[in-house]
């Protein structure tokens, strides 16, 4: 069998060549450790054993993203199919399962309909970013049976049904657990920057690759749209990732610039979208993409600007689900990171940051 690697060390590699094809198992990293290339790798693996795979998401917009590596990397038979997990449920569950809270499935249908006989899933199932989904889908695959890896780091949850390590690795049954180390996409300077916000235990460990240090704005009217015209047009080849806190932000963004420069044709996101040009977007393509916070994970950029961190600024700086969204949006950056805010204050979170690792200006 031959295997084609996509942008892996020696050490990711070896992991995925230890790894059994049987059995289920969790892998967890932190981010820049290349765990969303990783699980695309681990389904490829899989589909050429002959078994069909099902590598899932919680996010749209991730989906794209690892659906184009997908693709890339093959099988040519196409037996690795790239799904949110909300849809692949409605699949397996033959119709439209009857909602439940918080954005979900009523689970005790579902649990109900794995109970059948008809029930039983015949695909290997890779999951990634697997700690934004909730309890009870692992206790759901437990059920079926189903042959699951699941990459997650619980120190990147950005939603409010989520899943901790244990409760994954206990919900799933007999699971295998295994770490993935090293950080793959960040500066030093951008890394350092992010440990400001991890909430995890223990420091994280900086990556050698050098680049500027991140940036602090202070922005008057049309300044954020200035800022991503300058450097979608210095750094024509690069991907520029803006991460909003608001919808309303986006298309004022996407205004402003397409007014400006209607050459640099930016892309916008959003998850309420039904389809067309705000559902669909060319990942593979350099250039500005506007992309809500809640749709960042496991994405990466060149340069990310967080234009409106004001928006913040009344919520507490101690608070973990902050925290942790900003170590999240700060490690989609490759190399540049900007940020910015409006008013005459800089929000308390980013205040107390020391100008080693954030340059005002």
């Amino acid at each position: 069998m031959t295997v084609t690697y996509l942008d892996l060390d020696p050490d990711q590699r070896a992991g995925l060549d230890d790894l059994p094809f049987d059995g289920n198992h969790l892998i967890s990293g932190p981010p820049g450790s290349g765990k969303s290339v990783l699980a695309t790798q681990r389904a490829v693996m899989l589909a050429l054993t002959g078994t069909p795979v099902i590598l899932l998401t919680y996010s749209n917009l991730l989906r794209q993203s690892l659906a184009g590596t997908v693709h890339a990397l093959g099988p040519a038979d196409r037996s690795v199919r790239v799904m949110t997990v909300h849809s692949w449920l409605a699949e397996w569950y033959g119709a439209a399962p009857p909602a439940g809270g918080a954005g979900w499935y009523d689970w005790n249908a579902l649990f109900d309909r794995a109970a059948e006989p008809a029930g039983a899933v015949g695909a290997a199932l890779v999951v990634d970013e697997g700690q934004d989904l909730p309890p009870e889908f692992y206790l759901l695959l437990r059920m079926l049976e189903a042959r699951t890896t699941v990459y997650a780091d619980e120190c990147q949850r950005l939603t409010d049904t989520n899943s901790t390590l244990d409760e994954i690795a206990r919900n799933l049954g007999k699971c295998t657990r295994y770490d993935v180390t090293g950080n793959h996409r960040n500066t030093e300077q951008i890394a350092s920057f992010a440990a400001h916000f991890h909430t995890g235990t223990g420091t994280p460990v900086l990556p050698g690759r050098q680049g500027p240090p991140p940036r602090l704005h202070r922005f008057h009217e049309r300044g954020v749209a200035d800022l991503l015209v300058l450097l979608a047009e210095t750094q024509p080849k690069k991907s520029i990732g803006v991460i909003a806190a608001s919808k309303h932000t986006q298309f004022s963004l996407l205004g402003s610039i397409q007014k400006r420069a209607p050459r640099l044709k930016p892309q916008l996101y959003t998850s309420q979208s039904r389809g067309g040009q705000y559902r669909n977007l060319d990942l593979g393509r350099p250039g500005i993409v506007i992309v809500h916070r809640r749709s960042a994970k496991g994405l990466g950029f060149d340069t990310v600007v967080i234009p409106d961190t004001h928006e913040d600024a009344a919520t507490d700086p101690t608070s973990a689900a902050l925290r942790m969204s900003y170590y999240v949006m700060a490690t989609r950056a490759r190399r540049e990171l900007h940020l910015g805010y409006e008013g005459q204050s800089e929000p308390p979170l980013l205040a107390q940051v020391n100008r080693g690792d954030l340059q005002r200006g």
